[in-house]
Parts: structure tokens; sequence; C-alpha cells
């Protein structure tokens, strides 16, 4: 069993709760091979629990659970038992994703209401915003061509998600992306044909311009992304 499979397993019995007590309040020793490798397994599964917006409810019990596995023990809880819990949990979970979406396509709704009334902000008919920083004076991108730049992208509270710089300045060190311009987001891929190569645009992208009401492990169902966008070079 893999560890991403062993993650969504766990997935399945969460819920909000209480931070497992003293997690923080020491470093765990880890002297052996094997204690760096258990950690780092235990790390990867709660990182990927976090990238999914989920906690866990009692953190001591899974180990335990973990342990009690390793050991040849059977569980004390019978299947039918297990089956109801695991239901009952995943409405519960289900419930909370659903607020959790309905809040953040509210503020988006509410941000890109606010946004269209700014200086300078134009919208396209798709819904697309966006605020020309710099104009350039190169070539325009179409469809096909593929295109490198630097970009930026927040969300609509300052948080950032994803960036092609190595810090919040440009520096020698960046890595600038290349990609087809019909292989990205809806929005990336119209804000790249109004753009001229130098041009910097902000990009004001509505949820269905960009991951929807699916998101991503990084990205919330329903957002509204910002990205400041700097269009380095095109190829046909």
């Amino acid at each position: 069993m893999t560890l991403k499979t062993v993650s969504h397993l766990l997935a399945a019995i969460l819920l909000a709760a209480a931070p497992f007590a003293n997690a923080q309040e020491k470093a765990p020793k880890l002297d052996t091979s094997i204690d760096k490798v258990s950690f780092h397994i235990g790390m990867q599964i709660g990182n990927d629990l976090k990238r999914q917006g989920l906690e866990v409810a009692k953190p001591e019990l899974i180990a335990a659970g973990i342990a009690a596995s390793l050991a040849g023990q059977k569980s004390p809880v019978a299947q039918e038992e297990i089956r109801a819990a695991f239901e009952e949990i995943q409405k519960i979970v289900e419930a909370k994703q659903a607020e959790k979406a309905k809040v953040v396509l509210e503020a988006g709704e509410k941000f890109l209401a606010e946004n269209k009334a700014k200086p300078g902000v134009k919208t396209t008919k798709s819904g697309l915003q966006y605020l020309v920083v710099k104009e350039g004076t190169g070539a325009t991108p179409k469809a096909s061509s593929t295109v490198t730049t630097h970009y930026r992208g927040t969300f609509i509270d300052g948080n950032k998600f994803d960036s092609s710089y190595e810090g919040d300045a440009p520096t020698a060190a960046d890595q600038p992306a290349t990609f087809p311009v019909s292989g990205v987001i809806k929005g990336w891929t119209e804000a790249l044909q109004l753009m001229k190569v130098g041009a910097k645009y902000r990009l004001f992208i509505p949820s269905d311009l960009a991951y929807g009401p699916a998101g991503r492990p990084s990205i919330p169902p329903h957002s509204v992304l910002i990205f400041d966008l700097e269009l380095l070079n095109v190829e046909e």
C-alpha cells in the first residue's frame, strides 16, 4: 500500500477537531534511519491531508491503529460499525466542504463585482477582468502559440499560491514558465491573446475561467484567482 493510498483511506474518517496534543512542543529525536523514515512517512501523510483541506479528529488513534496493524492485531470494531462510521463521517465532511465552497463562491462574486468598477480594470465578455500594468511592443500570441512568462498567483485575500519568481522581487535565479497558450486555464488562454511580448497584466480570473467547483489540491473550489502576468516570449 502506497503512502497516497494510506492518506486517502485516512481522509475518509476525518473531522475538524482539536490539534494533536504536544505536537509542536518538542521536536522528536530522530537518531536512526528507521526514526527518520518513520517520521517522514507521518509528515507525508499529514501534508497530503492538509492539501485536501481536512483535519484529523484524533491523530493519536490513527497512530495507534497503524501500530496495531503492524503488530498483527485485529480491529476491535466490527466491519458493520466501521462502515456506518465511515458513512456518517463522510456526510459531515461533505457538508463542511460544501459550506466552505459556498463562502469562497460568495466572496469571489462580491470581489469581482467591486473590482470591475475600479479605475483601469477592463472586463471581457467571458467575465475575465484585467488591468494593463505595462503595454508590450512585441508579437501577440495565438491559441496555437507557445509562450514564456513570469507570473505570480494569489487569492483575493492576497495569499500567494504559485509563482515563477524565487522571491517577492525578480532576480537572476527566477525560472520563467513555458507552455502552450491552449494548455492552461481559460482565463490565461484568453488574456495571453490580448497581450504583446513585454506586456505586464494583472488578471482577475473568475472561478469558471480557472478551476471551477473542482478546485485543485492547493486551490479551494470556486476560487477567484489573481495573477500578475508578464509575457516574455512567443513561439509559433
